[in-house]
């Protein structure tokens, strides 16, 4: 029995030298079917999660107030949200710390657009002053429409907004013109394009606004940092494989209800980020915008939210 004690204990030692100790989390991430998802889809059909040792659990979601739930209830460790979301979840004490962008707007390809209907006789930037705009309010949405339409000189009496939470109504109510403009992601406001709806402005004029980014538990990275940093090694793989031959992931984009299917051929693939965290600028600006929409009454720290320390 010593002798095995012995050889066990020497095992154990080789592999954490050799920087092969296995983690022991099962990190289950909650997912929205969106095109930001798509590397957690492709690590995990290309096995990526296997090969660097980390079990990973994939849990679909159907909203974000879902997802957040999870979160909450300690039954998820990860998300892709942005970064007023987590300033919400650590408003009271540091609940997620974010780890990497998942997805950035960059000079071809947006993030979010500011879409109006065919009916409206909108079709420019001007067009926008004092219409109601539908959005989902005190969200990522609303602050990246009110920051590009303040770059476009509009005071703040000029910009209005109009209730509508639901991606599907924002699409439909556009679509039938009983409302004039709607904010969308793509590939939903590609759909609303085709079909007649005419994109108005993009954060392709402002990247950083609305960046989405993948979020752990501060809980997780404190008690397994090695499963918090297989698992993102994984993803970094993954975007890699993405942006060297994305058509070969059109299928897993079609398994995954992301894209609708007559819109993908002519869907546009992004440019996934390397790894990477949003800046202390870009941190300050949301929290700036919250404090004055009376979102927050207090910004947690960047230091506490946002952590560079898994990015290699």
């Amino acid at each position: 029995m010593k002798k095995l004690f012995a050889l066990f204990l020497m095992l154990a030692v080789a592999l954490s030298a050799c920087g092969q100790a296995a983690p022991q989390s099962t990190i289950r991430f909650a997912y929205l079917p969106i095109v930001d998802s798509l590397p957690l889809f492709v690590a995990q059909k290309e096995g990526l999660f296997e090969k660097n040792q980390v079990k990973v659990e994939l849990i679909p979601v159907t909203s974000a107030p879902e997802r957040d739930q999870l979160v909450q209830a300690g039954q998820a460790d990860g998300v892709i949200n942005e970064l007023l979301n987590a300033m919400q979840f650590n408003k009271d004490g540091v609940k997620l710390q974010v780890v990497r962008h998942a997805l950035l707007a960059d000079a071809n390809t947006g993030h979010f657009f500011v879409i109006a209907s065919q009916q409206s006789g909108i079709t420019d930037v001007a067009g926008l002053k004092n219409v109601e705009i539908g959005v989902s309010q005190a969200t990522i949405i609303e602050y990246v429409t009110t920051r590009l339409l303040q770059g476009e000189g509009f005071s703040k009496d000029e910009i209005k907004y109009i209730a509508i939470p639901k991606l599907p109504d924002r699409l439909a109510l556009v679509l039938s013109g009983e409302a004039k403009a709607v904010v969308l992601p793509d590939p939903l406001a590609s759909l609303a394009v085709s079909k007649g709806a005419i994109n108005i402005i993009d954060d392709t004029k402002n990247p950083p606004l609305g960046a989405s980014v993948i979020s752990l538990t501060k809980d997780l990275i404190d008690k397994d940092p090695i499963a918090a940093a297989a698992f993102l090694k994984s993803i970094d793989e993954a975007v890699a494989m993405i942006n060297a031959d994305p058509a070969k992931y059109k299928a897993v984009l079609a398994e995954n209800k992301v894209v609708p299917p007559d819109l993908m051929d002519q869907f546009t693939f992004p440019v996934f980020p390397g790894a990477t965290v949003p800046s202390q600028a870009d941190w300050d600006d949301v929290a700036n915008w919250a404090l004055e929409s009376g979102i927050l009454a207090v910004a947690p720290a960047y230091a506490d939210s946002v952590t560079g320390s898994l990015l290699k």
